[in-house]
């Protein structure tokens, strides 16, 4: 085990051409990569067509959206428990099986839960859904990461894990068109199709090499190095699951009830949620992909201190402003630095990680993660109850590494005593 993890790869200095390190791929290098990141977009797309579907649903099973919204928490729940069950079987049998097998799981939950016909099927529907989420980032992660040169690394970490934003984006498209002509189930139906091309995919990609690698030179029984690893990185996977807590607060605290609040609190139309949505994902897309390409000669934590900063600094914007443009680029600026810190995790996790484990440790640190910020959706929901009892009013809960403005929390505060009164 002298070589414990993957070298961080930061060139001091000026960093590399980007296009040249795209037309430095070979074929294998770009399928991989395509495959993991199209499993990430359309597990993102699956799980973000509940939040906007998500007034539609209470309306349907007779709720308030702030108890629909503990199907989100209960998908975010499970997510961990994906992370080991997946992460084990790639460590063991390789992440290309594994990963089929994942994609497969969450594209039939995800047709099934359109067919839900009450509260409790759909609820269990979106945790067996998260247990299936969970999995799939690790096993892309891990599979894309060991494959790509060692200089791709950052620019394609980052491109990677906009996968999620733009599922996101896909997602509030998909909600306009569909929405209005025909409802909310038919978003589930149509919406679980598309993953089948990430299956096909798998079968024209090798095995990830450095799996490989470990599995022919294996020296001691897997649970024998579980126990290895849990002794001598407990304190890296401690410090690993704190990170992502934090990241997942950031992440979900400003993106998984934004539409209901834009619809609910701002009266936006169907077609105003979708081009804020579109145009904050846009921004999400670019920052993810820039700062990952940057960190490769910033640094990883640098660079994700310097976009946590600069999100927080657009929050206000992001969430008061009466003007729908002032207020859609805040959105996009927020999404933009949040999103660019997101964007090193692929590269910087796997870096972390023991070799042994790289197909349990970064998703199953980042899905722990995911577990503490499990709430973030229910905390927005009932933190302030809407006018006459209909809606939910929308406030971030938390983001970055510490709680947000207590100046803005007094502001909060102050509605919230106004629409009871």
């Amino acid at each position: 085990m002298e070589n414990e993890r993957i070298p961080p790869a930061v060139n001091q200095g000026n960093p590399k051409n980007p296009w040249k390190i795209i037309k430095s791929l070979n074929k294998i290098h770009r399928i991989t990569f395509i495959t993991a990141f199209l499993g990430w977009t359309l597990d993102a797309f699956d799980f973000f067509i509940v939040s906007f579907a998500l007034p539609y649903i209470a309306v349907d099973f007779n709720m308030k959206p702030s108890e629909i919204a503990s199907s989100i928490t209960a998908t975010l729940m499970f997510r961990p428990v994906g992370a080991l069950i997946f992460g084990q079987l790639a460590d063991r049998y390789g992440r290309r099986y594994p990963l089929m097998a994942n994609v497969l799981l969450y594209s039939v939950v995800e047709f099934a839960s359109g067919f839900a016909p009450n509260f409790r099927v759909f609820i269990i529907l979106r945790a067996i859904f998260g247990i299936a989420m969970g999995g799939e980032w690790g096993l892309g992660a891990a599979l894309a990461m060991e494959a790509l040169p060692t200089e791709a690394r950052g620019l394609f970490s980052g491109i990677l894990q906009q996968g999620y934003s733009t599922g996101y984006l896909i997602a509030a498209i998909f909600y306009y068109m569909v929405i209005g002509n025909l409802s909310w189930r038919a978003m589930f139906w149509i919406g679980s199709s598309p993953a089948i091309i990430v299956v096909i995919l798998c079968f024209f990609i090798p095995e990830s090499r450095s799996w490989e690698n470990q599995h022919a030179s294996k020296e001691k029984k897997w649970n024998v190095k579980v126990k290895f690893a849990l002794k001598h990185y407990w304190i890296r996977i401690i410090h690993t699951v704190l990170l992502m807590s934090c990241f997942n607060f950031m992440s979900h605290g400003t993106q998984d009830l934004y539409p209901t609040f834009l619809k609910n609190e701002l009266n936006f139309s169907p077609g105003e949620v979708t081009i804020t949505i579109v145009i904050a994902n846009i921004g999400a897309i670019i920052g993810g992909t820039i700062f990952g390409f940057l960190s490769q000669s910033w640094g990883r934590r640098f660079t994700i201190i310097i976009c946590t900063f600069f999100g927080i600094c657009f929050l206000p914007l992001y969430a008061f402003p009466q003007n729908r443009w002032l207020l859609t680029f805040g959105a996009f600026m927020v999404y933009l630095f949040i999103q660019g810190a997101w964007g090193i995790i692929p590269a910087h996790l796997n870096e972390l990680s023991p070799p042994e484990f790289r197909g349990t440790f970064p998703g199953l640190t980042y899905q722990l993660g995911n577990l503490a910020a499990a709430s973030s959706a229910q905390i927005e929901a009932i933190l302030v109850i809407g006018k006459e009892d209909k809606e939910v009013d929308f406030e971030i809960a938390q983001v970055g590494f510490n709680s947000i403005n207590n100046g803005e929390n007094g502001d909060n505060e102050n509605n919230s005593n106004e629409n009871n009164n």
